[in-house]
């Protein structure tokens, strides 16, 4: 049977890093991969979490299977950080928490509850979106639709035209929504926005699923979560599908969470005994190292401070390679203005450029990004943003 198999085309993004490492140019620039990386191009470990693994090897007494929602203070900490301790939905115990192997499968288990157990059809993605959230939709069996979010210059939010796209959505729909630093445009709404689209989702009675990937990414962790509670204000049922890989560093041990917000604590409960039937037939339980890691930092004040130190470094760097990019194309005098890259928020920007310059871009001169022009902005650094720009102008005339 496997024999009548032809070779499945390679992920959009994730193939273009397995051809940058076999690439033999040494001038090569990888702009394509959703990861981190400091000054010097490299991914790095957080002290803190170097420090909470040394207190777990030192105290850990056993390698048992974790409960099929996984570690209860993970869960507590998770729900605290979006909401915060005191809000309403925390106080009420309207939130539960299942913890996941990182937010894409906080994403399916999401998905696979939508279509088994509340018998949903539809979801609607912003256009674009993560290119791999209708891959995970439609393996649940979810029809994928896609409401509009960009204008026509790609530079900004287009929310009228998002609005008008929802509120023709069928009732019980769902609606995927990217809580911050929107993957892959970079342009978030303000708060009065998710006020308005929160007024919106209510009234046509549509799901929200709520992708939370990059809390303090973007303007800090209040700050991040101001869409969220804005959108909590408004509808009194919502999944976020949160994650750690960002803005811990875990990529490798796949943190992820899945919350249920309910309009009671008992329907809350029952919500999370369907969403553990639905983990139960697909991975069974969640790996522990990550989530421990996580619930340690959180646990202890001193290691919590430091870790929201560093979280800041990332964040500021980012913002900062933002700033020289829009500057160093400006000094190079091309006809496209690149300021609007600093108006947007968290790794990702589209540069407007073509396929066929993406491809030169590659061919060319070993700089790899996605084929949309989409840029990880925690790529560039002070040592290649030179070599970057000189190539994109030439590029660009």
């Amino acid at each position: 049977m496997f024999e009548t198999l032809q070779m499945a085309p390679a992920d959009a993004i994730l193939g273009l890093t397995e051809a940058f490492k076999r690439d033999a140019n040494p001038r090569k620039i990888n702009l394509s991969v959703g990861v981190y990386q400091d000054a010097s191009g490299k991914t790095p470990i957080l002290a803190v979490v170097k420090e909470a693994e040394g207190r777990l090897l030192a105290t850990e007494t056993n390698k048992d299977y974790l409960g099929i929602d996984g570690i209860p203070e993970y869960g507590r900490h998770v729900g605290a950080l979006m909401f915060g301790p005191a809000h309403d939905i925390i106080t009420s115990r309207r939130a539960v928490t299942a913890q996941t192997p990182g937010g894409t499968g906080a994403l399916r288990v999401a998905a696979d509850f939508i279509k088994q157990k509340l018998g949903g059809r539809r979801i609607w993605c912003s256009k674009p979106t993560w290119p791999n959230h209708p891959s995970i939709f439609q393996a649940a069996g979810l029809e994928v639709d896609s409401y509009p979010y960009m204008d026509a210059t790609s530079t900004a939010l287009d929310f009228p035209q998002m609005l008008s796209a929802l509120r023709k959505a069928q009732a019980g729909d769902a609606v995927c929504l990217h809580a911050c630093c929107h993957n892959p445009s970079g342009i978030d709404l303000t708060g009065a926005q998710w006020r308005e689209l929160g007024t919106v989702m209510r009234e046509c009675r549509l799901l929200p699923l709520v992708d939370f990937a990059y809390q303090g990414f973007g303007d800090g962790l209040e700050e991040d979560a101001v869409g969220l509670r804005e959108l909590a204000a408004a509808c009194t049922e919502m999944l976020v599908c949160s994650s750690y890989s960002k803005n811990f560093g875990l990529y490798n041990e796949r943190v992820g969470a899945l919350t249920l917000v309910a309009e009671s604590e008992q329907a809350a409960q029952v919500g999370l005994s369907h969403i553990k039937t639905c983990i139960r037939a697909n991975y069974s339980n969640p790996p522990k190292h990550g989530a421990a890691i996580v619930a340690t930092v959180l646990d202890d004040p001193a290691l919590r401070g430091r870790w929201e130190l560093e979280l800041a470094a990332m964040r500021d760097r980012i913002a900062g390679m933002r700033r020289l990019f829009a500057e160093a194309m400006r000094a190079r005098a091309v006809a496209r203005d690149f300021s609007f890259i600093t108006r947007q928020r968290g790794m990702f920007s589209f540069l407007g450029i073509t396929p066929a310059q993406v491809e030169t871009l590659r061919k060319d001169y070993a700089i790899y990004i996605v084929g949309s022009g989409r840029v990880n902005v925690a790529g560039m650094t002070e040592f290649n943003m030179d070599p970057l720009c000189d190539t994109l102008a030439t590029v660009l005339r």
